[in-house]
């Protein structure tokens, strides 16, 4: 046999590469490899969570903007500040008197103020106090109406008595938007 030395030394490098190659690849690449294969299963994982969350956002967003746009009447009622002297003169015309005498909070009612109302009107059936309701549905306030309602008869004239609860913004649109 007659190897000639540059064979041997080109055969001893390619030796140790093929060993440098297979000990990298069994000491380095194979075992990130499986951590390579772990992690983009955990990262498809989490990007399936992200458009599943992504979706109930968009969806929950639609339903507000939804909410928000069939009930912007209710919304800027809420936002308005109650008048008596307003209310009365808005609702007077459906009664002969119209008085609003404001009961104490109690401890519950801290975001509403409560009214007693006393109503006397001229006429021989309850419709006006019915047109009075309708008229009240419309009004700039969110207004709720408590039963029992009295109605008492005294000769030609019907009296009324109910008491009726305004919604409204015990605070200022500041205060609201602190945190506590």
């Amino acid at each position: 046999m007659n190897i000639s030395r540059q064979n041997i030394y080109l055969l001893g490098l390619s030796v140790f590469l093929l060993i440098f190659v297979l000990i990298f690849s069994f000491g380095v690449l194979i075992p990130n490899g499986k951590d390579y294969r772990v992690k983009r299963k955990e990262l498809q994982d989490e990007q399936k969570k992200l458009r599943q969350l992504q979706n109930f956002s968009d969806d929950t967003s639609n339903v507000l903007q939804r909410l928000q746009t069939d009930n912007r009447h209710i919304i800027t009622a809420f936002e308005n500040s109650f008048s008596v002297e307003r209310f009365e003169k808005l609702h007077s015309k459906f009664f002969s008197t119209l008085k609003l005498s404001k009961i104490e909070k109690s401890e519950n009612e801290n975001i509403f103020s409560v009214y007693e109302v006393n109503t006397t009107s001229a006429i021989s059936s309850p419709k006006s106090f019915y047109n009075f309701l309708e008229a009240v549905n419309k009004s700039d306030w969110i207004v709720g109406i408590n039963f029992p309602i009295n109605f008492k008869r005294d000769s030609e004239t019907i009296s009324s008595s109910f008491t009726m609860k305004v919604y409204a913004n015990a605070q200022t649109p500041q205060d609201l938007n602190t945190t506590k």
